[in-house]
């Protein structure tokens, strides 16, 4: 970490601290709502739903501010956001004040992850598929520690909570006001600024860069199969194991072997793959084997299930356990290799819209892929085929790998297409 930049380093130690404070509140919040607030079910989902909505609704808008106004103004504004709503969240207890602060909650996540990923692609130069996996080890370590500070300060009150959590975003605002370099986009190519094409004419170059579009849509099933370590996972080991103290557990041990590999292994596996492949042939790999992670689940289908005992136990904690860790290897392998290839994609102009545009596409894939891996989990309780959702999700993956290997032998993951390039003077 040393041999970066000041500005890397403070980047990352931002990303830790960013995912500290929101993954200490998040995962409490449902509960705190409909427990001591006292909500509704429906009311419920409508506060979370409004956070996640203005979040990946506006990721495009935030990248499109960053490339314009700077990176650091933009990180800075949504640490002040989140700051304010997750106050607000700790200290209000009516509809339309909840509602508000979520949404600000949202947009500052909008606001500052596209700028956080251009920021660190620029300073870190030609460095910046081991940059982006060092980001990573810092992104996961405060996944995982997040919600264990969270739970013990829930303990004592959730408004606790909130406030432990806004103090954390208000004390990284004051550092980066203080410490982090000003970065504006066109810092990275010595050109005049960008600004002076317009937003619609940026967006209209930006969709017509169709390796960037399609390299997108084939990474969406990438998100969708990581996130069923929140999803189809923990529901897996509940359905076997039970809601007691095992589930509990069993489920914890998910979290934990996703969060703890990643931060052991990562920069060993960047440095691993790029000493041998192409991004195009490790970003195939890590998408093929996501989706490979679910074979043992698909082979534990095939296991008569057991009334009782530590075979029980075994089969409801092991494959999911397996899976969860073919999950995290899968996205070690990929991830650097897929920041980079945005960058190069963008043609290294207007990165933080592209990487807006791409948190956005990738977001309405997740919230798609989710409802039909919930229909298939439904699907497969009523007509008696366990094995429907894990072949479902096998497919996904190795589908996304087989794009991801045309997009590659075909060349268009090495630059964006005429169409999106700037027009000469």
């Amino acid at each position: 970490m040393r041999s970066y930049d000041r500005s890397v380093q403070l980047l990352m130690v931002n990303q830790f601290t960013i995912n500290l404070g929101f993954y200490m509140l998040m995962p409490y919040l449902a509960a705190h709502l409909s427990g001591t607030l006292g909500l509704a079910g429906w009311v419920v989902g409508l506060i979370l739903g409004v956070r996640n909505f203005s979040q990946q609704g506006m990721f495009l808008v935030g990248g499109t501010l960053a490339d314009r106004l700077g990176y650091k103004p933009m990180i800075v504004a949504g640490c002040v956001l989140r700051t304010v709503g997750f106050a607000t969240l700790g200290l209000v207890d009516s509809l339309a004040a909840l509602i508000a602060a979520s949404a600000a909650t949202g947009l500052a996540g909008a606001l500052f992850n596209p700028a956080v990923r251009a920021y660190l692609a620029a300073d870190a130069g030609e460095r910046r598929v081991e940059a982006f996996a060092l980001f990573n080890v810092f992104y996961q370590a405060g996944i995982l520690l997040g919600p264990l500070v969270g739970m013990v300060l829930t303990g004592v009150d959730f408004r606790v909570t909130c406030l432990v959590s806004a103090a954390i975003f208000a004390l990284l605002s004051v550092v980066q006001i203080r410490a982090l370099p000003a970065r504006r986009a066109e810092d990275t190519k010595g050109k005049e600024s960008q600004g002076r094409d317009g937003v619609l004419a940026q967006w209209r170059g930006i969709l017509a860069n169709r390796p960037f579009l399609l390299f997108s849509g084939a990474m969406i099933g990438s998100y969708v199969l990581t996130f069923q370590v929140y999803l189809s996972l923990p529901l897996e080991v509940r359905r076997l194991g039970g809601d007691g103290e095992f589930g509990t557990a069993a489920v914890a041990v998910l979290f934990a072997v996703s969060g703890l590999s990643t931060i052991v292994g990562q920069t060993r596996v960047t440095a691993w793959c790029k000493a041998r492949y192409e991004p195009g042939q490790a970003l195939t790999r890590g998408l093929a084997i996501m989706g490979l992670a679910f074979v043992p689940l698909l082979m534990a289908t095939a296991v008569p299930v057991p009334g009782s005992g530590v075979g029980l136990w075994l089969l409801a904690a092991v494959p999911p356990t397996l899976a969860a860790l073919l999950l995290a290897i899968g996205t070690m392998i990929a991830y650097p290799f897929e920041m980079d290839t945005i960058v190069r994609l963008s043609g290294d102009r207007l990165v933080a819209t592209h990487y807006g545009l791409y948190n956005t596409i990738c977001g309405v894939g997740i919230t798609l892929g989710n409802l039909l891996t919930g229909a298939a989990l439904d699907a497969a309780r009523e007509a008696g085929m366990p094995a429907l959702p894990w072949v479902s999700l096998c497919a996904l993956g190795l589908a996304c790998a087989a794009a991801l290997y045309g997009l590659h032998r075909t060349g268009r993951l090495v630059t964006p297409e005429p169409e999106s390039q700037p027009v000469a003077a």
